[in-house]
């Protein structure tokens, strides 16, 4: 049921960067940096590797491939207590499951947003997320941060977020998704644009343009309490046409420096995980020239 306003304002108290120490990671840092600073939060970093001694690996190597996996997570210790020092974060390194390794450390840890990076690799001419990052916002339990392949090398100094774009196709529950959006626009004194798209008619549809058109900025209004009126003038836009589309023209055009989104959990088959069509995420976190925040609407 859609709620008639945001609630209360978010709190960021413990983020969690997650990594795999690559230069794709490593572009996520001063986003990590700029909002642990920003809220005051606290730092976990976490390092996840796949077992290094398992039934193929020959025990005359045990020695050597522990021993240079030690020396790796010295090196990867070293440089994220550089990058982070004066946050002094606490720096995780487990072995195993990635998603499962996560979910304690969310959970041990009370972390309220996961950040993390990651490198796009090519194919038909389209943006493919890393396997990692997509399990990660997907499956995560609390809202995550995703620095896809096409964003900015890091946030403008003198003001981060200035344009933040809000996405809503009004399933599921989106006060939470609108809640962050509304914070985050008030905490950085951006403006804040709330955005739905409405799919071509198909064939046979009979569509009031208008009538939807009216019935859906009065329920984009909803999702804005009334005294936000008091520090910013939010934007309410409707659009026609591909979802996925819609929403990274509208970023560039108004030149976003986030977008936040509502995802659903897992449920049936992979990759059904979003409360928009089923790829619209996904293509938009691959295509974005700016960060995404996916929130989970449950």
């Amino acid at each position: 049921m859609l709620a008639t306003s945001v609630p209360t304002r978010i709190q960021v108290k413990n983020v969690l960067f997650a990594t795999d120490s690559s230069p794709a990671a490593d572009a996520a840092i001063p986003y990590v940096r700029e909002i642990v600073a920003r809220y005051g939060a606290k730092l976990v970093t976490l390092h996840v590797r796949p077992p290094l001694v398992n039934p193929m690996t020959p025990p005359a190597s045990w020695t050597s491939t522990l021993e240079h996996a030690q020396l790796e997570e010295q090196k990867q210790r070293a440089g994220l207590r550089l990058a982070f020092g004066d946050l002094r974060p606490v720096v995780l390194f487990e072995e195993g499951d990635i998603l499962s390794s996560l979910a304690a450390a969310v959970e041990k840890y009370q972390v309220d947003l996961v950040v993390v990076g990651t490198r796009g690799r090519s194919g038909a001419g389209k943006f493919f997320l890393g396997s990692t990052a997509e399990e990660i916002f997907r499956n995560a339990s609390c809202p995550v941060l995703t620095v896809g392949p096409n964003s900015r090398v890091a946030p403008a100094k003198d003001k981060p977020l200035r344009e933040i774009i809000y996405a809503t196709d009004f399933s599921g529950e989106p006060s939470k998704a609108a809640a962050y959006a509304v914070s985050l626009a008030q905490e950085f004194q951006a403006n804040l644009t709330l955005l739905h798209v409405i799919p071509e008619p198909r064939a046979g549809e009979l569509v009031n343009a208008v009538q939807l058109e009216d019935a859906t900025r009065q329920l984009l209004h909803k999702l804005v309490p009334p005294d936000a009126e008091s520090w910013c003038e939010p934007e309410y836009r409707i659009e026609l046409g591909d979802v996925a589309e819609k929403i990274l023209s509208t970023a560039n055009a108004k030149h976003a420096d986030l977008i936040v989104l509502g995802v659903r959990p897992e449920k049936g088959f992979p990759g059904a995980a979003t409360h928009l069509p089923i790829a619209t995420a996904h293509k938009v976190v691959s295509h974005a020239v700016c960060p995404v925040i996916t929130v989970r609407n449950e």
